[in-house]
């Protein structure tokens, strides 16, 4: 029998947890706990060792950002997808600056939640289409210096290398990149790979980030 992913919920909001909670247990996933604050989530965490924790951003006393950055400082490996709203750009880019492996919009349809906790696991740094474009913008807007720095860094790419991270930067899975681009999966992960070389990049949030810097969008 396959082994269930073990998913801890965070949010101040129980209709929030509640909600999710019925979403997410399945024949795959188990929801082993719930916490309401970043503080009492830490805590979870130590006592259940989750694959994955859907971590709000804005909580009492202890925050979501608080909560990455204490689980990456520590060497714990759990995954942190973290949940936002439109108004908190410049929250969802602290948290993943601290260790998050992505995040979702509280507005995401529940098939593409579970679809993105899955790839969260599999070990995809998951980005929201919907967000992605305003988030980068929202700090690169202000981001002059590193503009130039950026454009260097794609100069170096191939055509199809700048396909795929223009696609990553508009929230685009592996499998989604590979049928728009008319490629195999296995040929999107060794573009990926020589993104990850050629620019530095540490994950998909930093191609994303550098593509939007570069303005690579707006290139012909």
């Amino acid at each position: 029998m396959e082994m269930k992913s073990r998913i801890v919920i965070v949010d101040d909001d129980a209709l929030v947890r509640s909600g999710l909670r019925m979403i997410l247990d399945s024949d795959t996933i188990a929801v082993v706990g719930e916490a309401s604050d970043g503080d009492d989530a830490l805590a979870l965490i130590d006592r259940e060792h989750p694959d994955l924790v859907l971590l709000d951003i804005r909580m009492p006393r202890v925050d979501g950002i608080t909560v990455t950055r204490a689980l990456r400082e520590r060497g714990d490996s759990t995954r942190v997808l973290v949940l936002t709203t439109f108004d908190t750009d410049q929250l969802v880019l602290d948290a993943l600056r601290a260790g998050a492996n992505g995040f979702l919009l509280k507005d995401t349809p529940p098939g593409d939640i579970v679809a993105a906790i899955r790839r969260t696991i599999a070990g995809e740094a998951v980005l929201s289409p919907a967000a992605t474009a305003r988030l980068i913008r929202s700090v690169t807007a202000t981001a002059d210096p590193g503009v130039e720095r950026a454009r260097e860094l794609i100069a170096s790419l191939t055509d199809r290398e700048r396909d795929v991270a223009l696609a990553i930067a508009k929230g685009g899975s592996n499998q989604q990149i590979a049928e728009e681009l008319f490629i195999s999966v296995t040929t999107v992960k060794t573009h990926i790979s020589a993104l990850f070389t050629k620019l530095g990049a540490s994950n998909r949030v930093d191609i994303a980030r550098i593509a939007y810097e570069a303005r690579l969008d707006q290139r012909t």
